[in-house]
């Protein structure tokens, strides 16, 4: 060992090996830790969870914009939230900017859920209940017509508007598809929907990464170990009781910071000499794709919530009201060579108001198919199959920037986080084992 300059054989001489040692143990701990409790932190709890204080909210409104973006203080609460759930609408409104809005138009979405078929399936569902509808609107608008009306009379008419209803329907679903641009708007039903169903963001990230997620927690204790031991050589070189807490801080922050830096970089593989990186969940882009294609069609952009949208929405007087116009001919047509003698018969100011209740009347249940759950269910996986064909097709870094997009502003926390439980570390080894090195 004669090769060994004279300094290092004092130094490390002068070791007290079981201090020196469980630097790094604790570091490794203290770092699985902090990854295990940062995913905690970004999925839990769903719901915010707090005590609401008096003043929170005004004092929260003057505070750095980094302290407003912490979960509840801007509405007056202190507690948490799971970084995820709490920005599920930032998410869904970035999901639609950088994937859905390339995934397809909504022109494209519901073609792709064959309006034909919903034609056929509206006839179906709608048809057994024309008589019904007729006798309310006629009892309601026209009572004492209707009454005196022979019950033969009322069957042909009953049957005129069964016989007329393919044709009304079929200009129903091809009025939607000619405005759906206008009439549905993907931004706001999916932001909708996600901030009203934080879990589904959770889903999303757990339903395929949950392995990535687990081998980030494990390379914590790895980072953790590897940073622990130049810490324990700068705690030994140079003796000070404030090293460890101080060091605890960077090395707390450091791992938290590759934990999400091995998630999500590089999105492309980068080769270092012979060693290949690429991001945990980029290199997964396909299974992603269909997982997350899965959670859009059974739980997002469903049939049921375009109906949803369509009639109860920010637009639905906008479509009712096309739907109306666009079923009056066929209303008229469906009054056959009687409509002139009926106009006679009750005015013409009667008969407009009846074709006007029928039309409003028939809007509702012409859309109300939409919402049949079963339905909705089998158009599913059409919605499913454009979502992911479209999801794989897109470029990695837009894949990365979607699927980071509800923790990416908040990140600094799950540092901060990472710093404070390095710095409590520091501090538990200096409490055990007292202060190290030759100081």
């Amino acid at each position: 060992m004669d090769w060994v300059p004279a300094w290092l054989h004092e130094w490390f001489a002068t070791i007290d090996w079981l201090h020196f040692g469980t630097i790094p143990i604790f570091t490794a701990v203290i770092g699985w830790l902090i990854n295990w409790t940062g995913l905690i932190m970004l999925f839990s709890p769903v719901r915010f969870r707090g005590v609401r204080v008096p003043g929170m909210r005004e004092l929260a409104s003057v505070l750095p914009r980094k302290i407003q973006e912490v979960p509840g203080f801007l509405q007056g609460g202190l507690g948490w939230q799971g970084i995820i759930p709490a920005r599920a609408a930032k998410m869904g409104s970035i999901a639609v900017d950088k994937a859905i809005a390339k995934l397809g138009t909504p022109a494209e979405f519901y073609q792709q859920l064959e309006p034909d078929q919903i034609a056929q399936h509206i006839v179906t569902v709608f048809e057994p209940e024309i008589p019904e509808m007729v006798d309310r609107v006629m009892r309601t608008d026209h009572p004492k017509l209707w009454r005196d009306v022979p019950p033969r009379v009322k069957e042909a008419v009953y049957v005129r508007v069964q016989q007329q209803l393919p044709g009304i329907v079929r200009r129903v679903t091809t009025e939607i598809g000619i405005h759906i641009d206008q009439l549905l708007d993907p931004k706001i039903m999916v932001i909708d929907h996600f901030e009203k169903n934080p879990a589904l963001v959770n889903r999303i990230f757990r339903d395929f990464g949950q392995r990535e997620l687990n081998l980030m927690v494990n390379f914590g204790l790895l980072f953790g170990f590897v940073l622990g031991i130049p810490v324990a050589v700068l705690d030994h070189t140079f003796g000070q009781w404030w090293l460890l807490p101080v060091l605890g801080v960077f090395v707390g922050w450091i791992t938290n910071a590759l934990g999400m830096w091995l998630i999500f970089e590089p999105p492309e593989p980068k080769k270092f000499g012979p060693i290949r990186v690429h991001g945990l969940f980029p290199r997964r882009q396909s299974e992603a794709a269909e997982v997350y294609a899965q959670i859009i069609a059974d739980d997002v952009i469903t049939l049921q919530h375009i109906g949803d949208f369509l009639l109860d929405g920010p637009r639905g007087d906008r479509t009712r009201q096309m739907l109306a116009t666009a079923m009056r001919p066929a209303i008229d047509r469906a009054a056959g060579p009687a409509r002139a003698a009926v106009r006679v018969a009750i005015g013409s100011q009667h008969y407009d108001t009846i074709r006007e209740s029928v039309a409003r009347e028939a809007v509702g249940r012409t859309i109300s198919p939409f919402k049949d759950p079963e339905f909705s269910r089998q158009q599913a996986d059409k919605i499913r199959q454009l979502v992911a064909r479209r999801t794989k097709e897109l470029p990695p870094r837009d894949f990365v920037e979607m699927m980071r997009a509800a923790i990416k502003e908040d990140e600094w926390m799950l540092y901060a986080h990472g710093a404070i439980m390095g710095a409590g570390g520091g501090f538990l080894h200096l409490w055990i084992f007292g202060v190290g090195g030759g100081g």
